[in-house]
């Protein structure tokens, strides 16, 4: 083997007993911090958010380095594609405008979001709305039910409702699903003193944010498990949101939690 590469034989066996470089042995440390960020992250993060994390401990690294070491180590985020069809009734909608297309939320309760997502648990069709704060990201009202109307929207509202106590004037975006166009969905707003805004038409990524949350529910704790029932499922949810509000970091807060970044907001 010394003759095939052209090396002496001594040389190889001195290489041999230098053992691993002081870069390796650097390696090898980072990569027992990446480990433990990947998998506390629930095997979610990519390189860039494994980066983020950690600068944030004060480890001096960069980001090409760090997306070299997760591909040498096998550590690659989940990833899906998803694409949501959205059915829709003209004749609701005449009268409901995309109110949010250029308004800034700088602070929380200032502009809500709202969808529904389908899921299935035990071979059935699950249905999942979910409210959260435009400002912060963070998820603040969600219900689960087998029919996809006015009832599961309602209490997903109602949760958030119940948790924030916001003031009248919020803006609450949705897309233009039958669910949200109701009448007594409708009356709910008005009654709250909110400005209801839906999506433009066939304009999906009026409700980017939403479609984003979604995704990431998907593709880090849903697709890829057989979810057996319905209880199953919400206990999914139930564990994700928390993690989602708490620990998981996002690129368009400055990598920062949404809890996190509403406290830096008060």
């Amino acid at each position: 083997m010394c003759r095939l590469y052209g090396v002496t034989g001594g040389g190889y066996y001195a290489w041999k007993r230098r053992g691993c470089s002081k870069r390796e042995a650097q390696d090898q440390r980072i990569v027992v911090k990446i480990r433990s960020i990947f998998e506390k992250s629930r095997e979610t993060y990519g390189s860039p958010r494994v980066h983020q994390a950690l600068r944030l401990q004060g480890v001096k690294v960069g980001e090409k380095r760090v997306e070299r070491l997760m591909r040498v180590n096998g550590l690659r985020a989940r990833s899906v594609k998803i694409y949501r069809r959205h059915p829709g009734q003209r004749r609701f909608y005449h009268n409901i405008e995309n109110l949010k297309l250029g308004t800034l939320a700088k602070l929380p309760n200032q502009v809500w979001v709202g969808d529904v997502t389908y899921l299935r648990a035990g071979g059935r069709r699950r249905f999942l709305a979910v409210v959260m704060d435009r400002c912060s990201r963070k998820v603040i009202g969600w219900s689960v039910s087998n029919k996809r109307d006015v009832n599961l929207t309602l209490k997903a509202l109602n949760q958030a409702v119940h948790q924030r106590r916001p003031c009248p004037g919020l803006l609450f975006h949705t897309d233009r699903g039958i669910e949200y166009a109701g009448f007594a969905f409708r009356e709910r707003i008005a009654e709250l003193g909110f400005v209801q805004s839906m999506n433009r038409p066939l304009r999906m990524n009026d409700n980017a944010h939403m479609e984003s949350f979604f995704h990431s529910f998907k593709s880090d704790q849903y697709y890829g498990k057989k979810i057996l029932s319905e209880r199953e499922l919400l206990k999914i949810i139930q564990s994700y949101i928390p993690f989602y509000n708490q620990e998981r970091i996002h690129s368009g807060l400055g990598y920062l939690t949404p809890v996190q970044y509403e406290k830096n907001l008060c």
